[in-house]
């Protein structure tokens, strides 16, 4: 846990993994775009934007938490959609595990516009042991016990022919597509969420949530529909949806306003009227030409028992309650050092970078990633001002740097405050708060938190063409080069690791009329400026 006492565990990288290699080898389709545990956490699911998904399980023969390739296979292929003029992208935008109700294992993958249903199992292989026409494999033969038959001798009777028999020969791990949920969204879908009863799932684009049945592949409700009759008064897009954990009737989706919208499906079909909404006044005296940008929620979640939410943008994290609408119980400062240069991330397209926010399977704990290979850990308990500041770099594991809590700088501004933590400075990592010293092609973007351990799984790159330090992992020969780097508590023995790879988002919205690339000039009302969106517009 985190604490800020000095007997508090720290956090370090246990483990880190991989094939040097040239990086002029790695090519796009080669970088990981998504990672997920699964409910159990002994299976650890990632896509990279070549369409394939790997993978990983739980090494029991190891003292700690160790995980193992499993599986690999191609997910989505690219594509070609003739009525638009587009190419569809195979990049796996993300992954969901179903609830294991057998020994099969039942997962969801998308890419912008195709959901697929995934069943991965143990499939036995079989091979003939005996067969009349091979001498040797008689039954009278060598595998029979007895002496080789002489291939011309015929056999008398019908009594001496045997049936071929089959015996197992080794267990292999299959994937199979089970069922196809495509041609119900006409903008690129951001998330998907399966819903607590294990029968239905949620798909969200920049304008609609549709509602599917896991059995039935060629219909589903649409449950949210924000597009207006003008698309020219249109003012804000669904960034992020995902189901309640435990009532299956609620689902909450974020937009581009920064607003979480919260919807009870047993009021009506169409969920236009929110049932709650979560969002906090912004003072009109800090206002800015960037303030629509940066407001913008780019992940949401809800902690495992429901009760909170926790939303990221691009400065800040927010944790929620669900019973209280008016503001957030506690907002953490991620990137305020960056306020003052919020004209450069916009100049390099940084400010609109996605990151994701997850909770600890206990909730006393939140994590989210930065720049420079930078990802924190904060607690949840709004008494508490601390993080530990980790980094995903070769360097600092090779320096056995660890994490500790130390206080949260608000201001951006360097001081001495964290030189006292129980490490010491030598030894501690810590955030560049010196915006001059950032690396905007480093960063950690997504990542997963064991479900039930404080072991969390993190992949980090800085662009397409040079991941950081050489250190990777080739998962089998046709699948991604990454960085795996895991990271566990130091007071429990547990650790978890996880491939996850980092990189920009195309922005939030996709006009459906023109079929090229093009700048999207989306009014503010606000301030009445235009901030614009860069996408693959369909």
């Amino acid at each position: 846990m985190v604490d800020g006492d000095p007997g508090s565990p720290t956090w370090k990288f246990t483990q880190c993994f991989g094939d040097k290699g040239d990086v002029e080898d790695i090519t796009e389709a080669d970088i990981i775009s998504t990672v997920e545990f699964d409910h159990t956490g002994n299976y650890l699911a990632t896509g990279d934007k070549g369409g394939r998904v790997v993978l990983f399980e739980r090494n029991e023969t190891k003292k700690t938490c160790e995980y193992k390739f499993h599986t690999e296979f191609q997910s989505h292929e690219p594509e070609f959609d003739y009525l638009k003029s587009l190419e569809i992208e195979e990049k796996i935008n993300k992954i969901k595990w179903c609830k294991r109700q057998n020994a099969s294992h039942f997962l969801l993958s998308t890419n912008d516009k195709t959901i697929k249903l995934w069943k991965v199992f143990d499939k036995s292989l079989k091979v003939v042991a005996e067969n009349n026409l091979s001498h040797d494999l008689t039954p009278a033969g060598v595998l029979g016990g007895g002496a080789a038959r002489p291939p011309h001798i015929s056999f008398k009777d019908a009594s001496a022919l045997k049936l071929p028999r089959m015996t197992h020969h080794d267990t292999v791990v299959a994937a199979v597509p089970r069922r196809t949920y495509a041609n119900a969204h006409a903008y690129h879908i951001n998330s998907i969420s399966v819903n607590s009863d294990g029968e239905t799932f949620i798909s969200s684009d920049d304008l609609r949530i549709n509602l599917w049945n896991l059995n039935i592949q060629d219909q589903s409700f649409n449950i949210v529909d924000i597009k207006p009759a003008n698309m020219e008064e249109l003012t804000e897009v669904i960034t992020a949806s995902e189901f309640h954990p435990t009532s299956c009737n609620f689902f909450m989706y974020a937009s581009s306003k920064g607003t979480i919208k919260m919807a009870d499906m047993r009021q009506r079909a169409l969920c236009d009227e929110h049932s709650k909404q979560f969002e906090q006044e912004e003072d009109a005296s800090s206002r800015s030409f960037f303030s629509e940008i940066i407001s913008s929620i780019s992940d949401v979640r809800f902690s495992h028992d429901g009760r909170y939410i926790l939303s990221r943008d691009y400065l800040t994290v927010k944790i929620w309650d669900v019973n209280m609408e008016r503001q957030p119980i506690k907002t953490i400062p991620i990137h305020e050092h960056l306020r003052p240069r919020l004209c450069d991330t916009y100049e390099n397209d940084s400010i609109f970078d996605k990151f994701e926010v997850v909770f600890s399977g206990d909730a006393q704990n939140v994590m989210t990633g930065s720049y420079n290979n930078n990802f924190m850990i904060y607690p949840t308990d709004p008494d508490k001002e601390t993080e530990v500041v980790l980094q995903a770099d070769k360097s600092a594991f090779k320096a056995k740097k660890v994490g500790v809590p130390t206080p949260i700088n608000k201001n951006g501004k360097k001081n001495g405050s964290r030189a006292n933590s129980p490490a010491g400075a030598g030894s501690r990592m810590r955030k560049e708060t010196d915006a001059d010293q950032i690396d905007f092609n480093k960063k950690i973007l997504h990542m997963s938190w064991h479900p039930f351990e404080d072991s969390i799984a993190i992949a980090a790159t800085n662009n397409v063409s040079d991941l950081f330090g050489g250190c990777w992992i080739k998962l089998t020969s046709c699948t991604a080069f990454c960085f795996l780097s895991i990271v566990m508590n130091g007071n429990d023995k547990s650790s978890a690791r996880g491939p996850h790879t980092s990189q920009r988002t195309t922005q939030l919205l996709s006009s459906f009329y023109d079929p090229m690339v093009i700048w999207c000039r989306l009014t503010v009302l606000h301030h009445r400026q235009n901030y614009i969106f860069k996408r693959l517009v369909e």
